[in-house]
């Protein structure tokens, strides 16, 4: 199973997830995509065993992500401070993955009848829900 964390600003969401995931020893192929270099440092250095940073690489791995997690904002043409390109967000929209997205509400993003949970807790039910997928 090809698994993509996604995460841009400083990249702590992707690395929590990326961390859980390891921690879960969930058998899978880890790609950590950052929108940029710090975010995508983040998540190597939690442990993901493939990391690259940038528009194209979003568009190349998406195209046969079996799951792609990340903020909801991902999907949002200019979120996470500009940091998402619009071919970014058509890439992770249209890609088959399953999309685990955490409902992170920084970036004008909200989700009505979602309960706030911690970024801690979050990150706790996407890592279940793709023990669930295995």
């Amino acid at each position: 199973m090809k698994v993509v964390v996604i995460d841009g600003q400083g990249g702590r969401l992707g690395q929590l997830i990326v961390e859980a995931i390891i921690k879960e020893k969930i058998p899978c192929e880890l790609y950590a995509v950052g929108t940029n270099s710090i975010a995508t440092s983040a998540m190597l250095k939690a442990g993901a065993s493939l990391g690259a940073t940038g528009e194209n690489p979003v568009k190349v791995v998406c195209r046969d992500a079996d799951v792609i997690i990340g903020p909801i904002g991902i999907l949002a043409a200019d979120s996470l401070l500009g940091e998402v390109t619009p071919e970014m967000a058509v890439a992770i929209g249209q890609s088959r993955a399953i999309k685990l997205l955490l409902p992170v509400s920084q970036c004008n993003n909200q989700v009505i009848g979602v309960q706030q949970l911690t970024m801690g807790e979050m990150v706790k039910a996407a890592v279940e829900r793709l023990k669930e997928l295995h």
